[in-house]
């Protein structure tokens, strides 16, 4: 009589060896989670972009004739909005291309 021993060997050692070669290969990191909110009503547009859940830019633009867009500044990232004396303050577009 014939044992049929090495079939099973031979599969646990497939899956081992696949396994293996899963582990090995170089994990991207993901993507960043990119948000871009637009915030409209009669008088004023906001345009907020943010990526990883921290606002990046804030854009203003107000619908009154003669007042320009400007934009928010937000805190520099590994400072305290405290320590950072140009967080929360406008910022005139005065050049745009």
């Amino acid at each position: 009589m014939k044992t049929l021993w090495p079939a099973p060997l031979t599969l646990l050692l497939l899956a081992t060896a696949a396994v293996r070669a899963e582990e090995a290969a170089p994990r991207t990191p993901p993507e960043p989670q990119v948000l871009q909110q637009v915030t409209e009503d009669d008088k004023i547009r906001i345009e907020e972009l943010r990526v990883r859940g921290q606002t990046k830019r804030l854009t203003v633009q107000p619908k009154i004739r003669g007042v320009g867009p400007y934009e928010i500044a937000s805190p520099e990232p590994g400072r305290a909005p405290a320590d950072d004396p140009k967080a929360g303050q406008r910022v005139w577009l005065s050049i745009t291309f």
